[in-house]
């Protein structure tokens, strides 16, 4: 079984405030004991309602005030710092946005507590409205809505333990990434972009502040935590001429054909001067402060151990993978029984296959070039998935000196108003070629994260939806068909290897996710981790069992994000095919998925009932 530590993340665009931005699988029949895998009856159906008036005053004025209610919170969300609006819209003013203040937005215990209360008032205002009344499209739109508000009503009172820095997932990480990827349309997007660059220094200040905040209530990360950010971090303390943001600024700037080079010399100029002032000093002051109150931590074991460590964690997995599981026990068991079911596979295809044994150190994929696998998977996804628009997409690979630093592939989500223009990047530091980065690239690219925003945003009319993001959905969808890529036809492996690794991409992903119930909810320490790793899988090397353990601590519910959501699409097509049988069709399958689009599990699920029952009664 192979360890990563490190996960591809769907989307750098993350909220910059911890407040409501509303913003790998065996294919044979799952074991009857799993009470997960309950199967298909008609009285876990809703029946449909019926049939109303849809002139009467009530119902219209219904759906124009859930309408103008959606508009408003579009509004809201995307005018909350500029960096999330121009990586949402490639033209704000086209929707009355283009006045917001360059700044990355207010990051404060004081902003966190006033958005809870906002998110009370939308809430109530948003309950207000009978939902009976709605279209369908509205109906799911009001769901969804309902049950994020519901889910970040239990953050209240914890803010504190909230962590917006961490290895490879953190802020100080992945901001750097969105900046080097900020689109320059005209001149005005060079003007903004230097003046937001100019607020760094000045939005870092707030974070530690934030983290003197954490200190003193006991609630400061590990000395760990704090050494491997520093030690990530020293390679934005370089010169601004050797840094990376200067390079990409040049690119973007010489790509440009309506300014002089007169113009392109003293936009440099004034970038390297930005850099120098603003960029470097907010990293100084940042690390030098983490170094500052390194030695603050009070609990070097899981959340937890924490006085709210626990309700924490669990407001975590309900708003991180909005899984239809009612309890952490219950998913708990759900995950080790997963496992378990995997591993049994793999041991049959084992023994059945002796040969795979000696494959498993040699296999290589048919295509091994990004540009050549990213062109096979989209024809060769054809007869699973529905077409997609013609749309671009461009490969660019991390800048070596942030190899140590970045997850090892990751997926820019586009402008809403430009979705056919994509960017994957790729870190050669953490991907192997023969390896890992066809299925890495059908992750990221098809059928994963490009297509599915592709998909979604080509068929999506609701502006607020677009924006919405529920990551254990999009997580959850790349990783169901990264496990799909070690399959697929033509890839170069025999169906019995590619059953095997997909397999076993599936076990090791969701010993992760344990993992992190156990260390987290549970509180293992190093010692019972080590010993079950040992016990139960053959891993031995404590190197390895400790650094699964700290980055556990770093980022809670990370690896749920993933396994969860890809657990359910799992779950719901095994629920499909036990019911369906000969009439199962895995592209209707898929297309039902990719349709509903980014929500709660526990949104999609009685739909997903509901398309089943219709199926099953063709």
């Amino acid at each position: 079984m192979k360890h990563t530590y490190k996960l591809r993340t769907a989307s750098l665009l993350i909220a910059l405030l911890f407040i409501l931005s509303l913003f790998c699988g065996c294919t044979r029949s799952a074991p009857d004991s799993d009470p997960t895998y309950e199967t298909y009856t008609a009285s876990a159906v809703h029946d449909t309602a019926p049939a109303m008036d849809e002139s009467s005053p009530e119902v219209q004025k219904a759906r124009k005030e859930f309408e103008q209610f959606c508009d408003d919170l579009f509004h809201e969300q995307l005018s909350d710092n500029y960096l999330s609006l121009h990586y949402s819209l490639a033209d704000p003013s086209a929707y009355g946005l283009g006045d917001c203040p360059r700044s990355f937005g207010d990051f404060s215990l004081a902003g966190l507590k006033e958005a809870a209360d906002t998110q009370k008032e939308q809430k109530a205002r948003l309950a207000a409205i009978p939902s009976d009344l709605l279209t369908k499209e509205q109906q799911l739109t009001y769901a969804i809505l309902k049950s994020a508000f519901e889910a970040e009503e239990d953050f209240n009172g914890l803010e504190l333990y909230y962590q917006p820095l961490g290895p490879t997932v953190g802020l100080q990480a992945q901001l750097p990434v969105l900046l080097a990827e900020y689109i320059f349309y005209d001149k005005n997007d060079i003007e903004d972009y230097l003046s937001l660059l100019s607020t760094i220094d000045t939005y870092y200040g707030q974070i530690l502040e934030f983290q003197r905040e954490k200190a003193k209530e006991g609630l400061f990360m590990t000395d760990e935590c704090v050494d491997t950010i520093v030690s990530d971090c020293s390679a934005y303390l370089v010169p601004p001429e050797e840094n990376f943001l200067s390079a990409t600024f040049d690119e973007r700037i010489d790509s440009m054909s309506d300014i002089s080079d007169e113009e392109k010399a003293a936009y440099k100029a004034r970038n390297l001067q930005v850099l120098s002032e603003h960029f470097i000093p907010a990293y100084e002051l940042l690390l030098n402060g983490l170094k500052e109150l390194k030695g603050t931590c009070t609990n070097e074991l899981g959340l937890c151990y924490y006085p709210e460590g626990k309700r924490y964690y669990e407001y975590l997995v309900r708003s991180s993978t909005g899984t239809t599981y009612e309890t952490i026990d219950q998913l708990r068991d759900a995950i080790d029984n997963q496992i378990n079911y995997d591993m049994a596979a793999i041991y049959k295809q084992i023994l059945d296959h002796e040969e795979l044994s000696e494959q498993l150190d040699t296999y290589q994929f048919a295509y091994t070039e990004p540009g050549e696998i990213l062109d096979q998977l989209k024809e060769v996804i054809l007869k699973d998935f529905p077409a997609l628009p013609d749309c671009s997409h461009t490969t660019k690979y991390v800048p070596e000196s942030l190899e140590d630093s970045l997850s090892p592939a990751f997926f820019l989500v586009p402008p809403l108003d430009r979705y056919k223009d994509c960017v994957i990047y790729i870190n050669r530091g953490s991907v192997s070629s023969s390896e890992s980065l066809y299925t890495t690239l059908a992750h990221e690219g098809y059928p994963g994260h490009l297509y599915q925003n592709v998909y979604f945003l080509s068929n999506c009319d609701s502006p607020l939806r677009k924006v919405l993001n529920f990551s254990s959905y999009s997580e959850g969808w790349a990783t169901y068909v990264e496990n799909y890529a070690y399959t697929a036809d033509n890839n170069g492996l025999s169906p019995e290897l590619g059953q095997l690794l997909a397999c076993n991409a599936s076990a090791t992903l969701g010993l992760h996710a344990l993992l992190d119930i156990n260390i987290n909810y549970y509180g293992w320490d190093k010692e019972q981790v080590a010993s079950y790793l040992s016990e139960s899988f053959g891993i031995s090397d404590r190197g390895t069992s400790d650094e699964i353990y700290e980055y556990m601590l770093s980022a809670p519910v990370n690896y749920l994000e993933y396994y969860v959501g890809y657990m359910e699409i799992r779950h719901m097509k095994e629920q499909a095919e036990r019911t369906l049988k000969t009439n199962f069709n895995l592209k209707d399958f898929n297309q039902f998925i990719l349709d509903i689009g980014p929500a709660p599990f526990t949104v999609i699920k009685p739909r997903f009932n509901e398309w089943l029952k219709a199926r099953s009664s063709r």
